[in-house]
């Protein structure tokens, strides 16, 4: 008995590996759902003033090409990076940081009903939407910052490969770019705040040669953009909100932080 006693005293708990660290870089193709985009500027000159709704108004994404050997266009096309850290607990749980570099243009020449006020004029027209009166496109782009929850459920543990589905919940700020013309008044674009974004995705994870592997997600979003600056000099402004459906396929690279 004190035998039996001392081996099981001197038995050691089974090692786990700690949490562990991982980075993807991949790209995108998106969807859009239509919407309602409120455009205006309140000035005391009426000819520059205007406040109208252009209605279900239709949009797409611009997917561009990046060729492996030109690596200084790495970021022209709709790209996703992600860092994030699976604690390796019970729950197989982990936090995520993602800036999602999505393209979102206006469809131009569509026909469309617009109707409000335009330099103190009137207007309820179902007319084409010429881009010399209103071209708008987030294509530097549609950007998402999503903070996200992470769960990740093991399907496949082999010697060599580990599959895994993968879900995120996320939300963020929207630092885009947007370039537009307003009425003949065109605007180059520059970074700032514009609302908020809230996600969730749906993936698929492959591992192999330990550190690497290989994702694909779904993503739906929804974003309310509420703050969008129009003209060279920031001075109209449009709201809107859509839905995004987004499709990545990303290259990742992970690492354990050791045992415990």
């Amino acid at each position: 008995f004190g035998s039996t006693s001392a081996q099981l005293n001197t038995s050691q708990p089974k090692s786990r590996t700690r949490g562990e660290f991982y980075f993807t870089w991949g790209y995108n193709r998106d969807w859009y759902s239509h919407s309602d985009i409120h455009i205006y500027r309140h000035d005391a000159d009426p000819a520059k003033s205007y406040d109208f709704m252009l209605y279900h108004a239709k949009a797409q994404d611009k997917p561009d090409m990046w060729r492996w050997w030109q690596l200084d266009r790495l970021t022209i096309p709709q790209y996703d990076m992600n860092f994030g850290y699976l604690f390796n607990d019970k729950n197989d749980l982990g936090i995520e940081v993602g800036w999602n570099h999505l393209k979102y243009v206006v469809t131009p020449y569509q026909t469309i009903h617009i109707k409000g006020e335009v330099h103190g004029t009137p207007i309820d027209n179902i007319q084409p939407l010429y881009d010399t009166m209103v071209h708008i496109q987030h294509t530097n782009g549609n950007n998402y910052l999503l903070f996200s929850l992470v769960k990740r459920q093991k399907l496949i543990e082999g010697k060599h490969i580990k599959v895994s589905a993968i879900a995120k919940a996320g939300v963020g700020p929207m630092i885009s770019y947007t370039i537009d013309t307003i009425f003949g008044d065109n605007d180059s674009g520059y970074f700032h705040y514009h609302g908020m974004v809230y996600a969730a995705s749906v993936g698929i994870r492959a591992n192999f040669f330990k550190h690497f592997f290989l994702q694909t997600d779904m993503q739906a979003g929804f974003a309310n953009y509420t703050n969008t600056r129009l003209g060279h000099q920031h001075l109209g402004i449009s709201t809107q909100h859509f839905y995004s459906f987004q499709w990545t396929y990303e290259l990742g690279y992970s690492f354990a932080l050791g045992k415990k």
